[in-house]
């Protein structure tokens, strides 16, 4: 639900990494005992002067699905094709080979300042072309791997 419809509300299309036991300073090559699995993410962003965290934790921003993927399923998050469509258009097309940061490495880095509890989600970054939505849009993502799910953009 769109909460600020007088501004700019943008879709992200982000690997979603679900944490399966308490993590703290995990090293990189490590990182995967840490992870119960996987699902597609969307953070979504209202534009604004707030500080970006606020900007992204507004009720019902961060869509999560279509299910969870365990690691036993999806063994290597490092080369998955990432996609988004908005009413058909294809927005977002990438591969998680091009994160900045990988899995592990986020995970390394998250837990040398704070430790990850089982269901805690560390989402990833996203690919360039990030959109914006508006109310009535149809959102379709598609992760390979994992599935894919829609999502209807409605106004709060």
């Amino acid at each position: 639900m769109i909460r600020h419809p007088e501004r700019r509300t943008d879709h992200e299309i982000e690997l979603a990494v679900v944490i399966g036991k308490r993590a703290d300073r995990v090293p990189p090559h490590r990182a995967f005992e840490y992870v119960a699995g996987y699902c597609i993410g969307l953070d979504i962003t209202v534009r604004g002067p707030e500080e970006r965290s606020l900007r992204k934790s507004i009720d019902t921003y961060t869509v999560l699905g279509p299910w969870l993927v365990t690691t036993d399923e999806l063994v290597d998050p490092s080369q998955l094709s990432l996609k988004l469509w908005v009413n058909g258009e294809l927005r977002q097309n990438a591969n998680t080979r091009d994160l900045i940061i990988d899995v592990p490495g986020l995970i390394a880095f998250g837990t040398q300042f704070y430790s990850l509890m089982p269901g805690d989600v560390l989402l990833t970054g996203t690919p360039e072309g990030v959109g914006s939505i508006r109310p009535g849009d149809v959102l379709r993502s598609e992760i390979a791997g994992i599935g894919e799910m829609t999502t209807l953009v409605e106004a709060s």
